[in-house]
């Protein structure tokens, strides 16, 4: 048995992945290209994509990361429990918020209201994939990897149930592996 056993189908291999990278870092440091963007990674889901990231910027960048957890069932709030919050103050600084996928938008929008009240001189959004069909706010996101399918997606650091983070490919889930 292996990890890929429970995949139905493989929607991007390492070679399309590393490529849609490679083009994100290229535009945000186009973007950024006198400045020093401060990227923050969202846990757990966003650490893989956030470390190639960084690596294919050309122009110097700080990080730091957040750990959130919805309260219950979702609301159309949003609202989240902050596990771990930002180490530093972002008064300031030109954001990017970094997500592995964007489904609902709920949990974003809610991390983007906080970010507003701590006064950032600019606050944008990066995400690997975003999954539309799912979302209940309308997000303005600014760098998107892919948009996806309504397909319950793994691997390139999602999980389901904290298994299949480590899959280098993004795929779809097995129905018969969400038990």
């Amino acid at each position: 048995m292996t990890i890929y056993d429970d995949l139905e189908a493989i929607l991007l291999d390492e070679e399309a992945i590393h490529a849609e990278v490679r083009r994100l870092g290229e535009q945000i440091s186009k973007d950024y290209a006198d400045r020093q963007p401060h990227l923050i990674g969202v846990l757990k889901g966003s650490i893989v994509f956030l470390s190639d990231l960084i690596r294919t910027l050309t122009v110097p960048v700080t990080l730091d990361f957040i750990s959130i957890s919805p309260y219950g069932a979702p609301t159309p709030s949003g609202v989240v429990r902050i596990r771990k919050d930002l180490d530093d103050p972002i008064e300031g600084r030109d954001v990017i918020v970094v997500e592995g996928i964007i489904d609902t938008g709920l949990t974003l929008s809610y991390l983007l209201r906080n970010f507003k009240t701590r006064n950032p001189a600019s606050l944008k959004v990066c995400a690997f994939v975003n999954k539309r069909a799912q979302r209940i706010i309308d997000l303005s996101v600014d760098y998107v990897g892919r948009e996806i399918p309504d397909k319950f997606v793994v691997g390139y650091g999602l999980d389901y149930r904290q298994r299949y983070r480590n899959l280098p490919v993004l795929g779809v889930l097995k129905p018969s592996a969400l038990d």
